[in-house]
């Protein structure tokens, strides 16, 4: 149980967490000068979303509500994915920038599904 406690409430040290931390934080300075606010601070606002929730989520302590919490990161993945797409059709966003974050995306939506599986495999 220990070990179980250590690995979740450590959100820290999940990789899935530092990456979508990263990207928030680069989405932030890449797009500081974008003068559509609007744009500009839905696609910060969800791409926030997921590290945090992911935080939040190994904090709870129950699996059942760790699983809720990494589903909702997984959605906002899929929200900021989309927005990127929208961005770098209209221009806002720099088409291989916006690629690479789209190819970021879809890696971390990967490593919260095996996350995930992991949590109902330990439960």
């Amino acid at each position: 149980m220990l070990v179980k406690w250590l690995i979740y409430r450590n959100f820290e040290n999940l990789e899935v967490w530092k990456r979508s931390a990263r990207l928030s934080a680069d989405i932030y300075k890449l797009t500081i000068d974008l003068n559509d606010f609007g744009f500009r601070n839905q696609l910060t606002r969800s791409g926030l979303s997921v590290p945090s929730n992911i935080a939040e989520g190994m904090t709870r302590e129950s699996d059942k509500e760790r699983l809720r919490f990494l589903d909702i990161s997984r959605s906002s993945l899929a929200e900021t994915r989309t927005q990127i797409y929208i961005g770098i059709d209209i221009n806002y966003i720099n088409k291989d920038i916006g690629l690479q974050w789209i190819n970021e995306t879809v890696e971390l939506s990967k490593m919260l599904t095996a996350l995930k599986a992991k949590i109902k495999a330990d439960s």
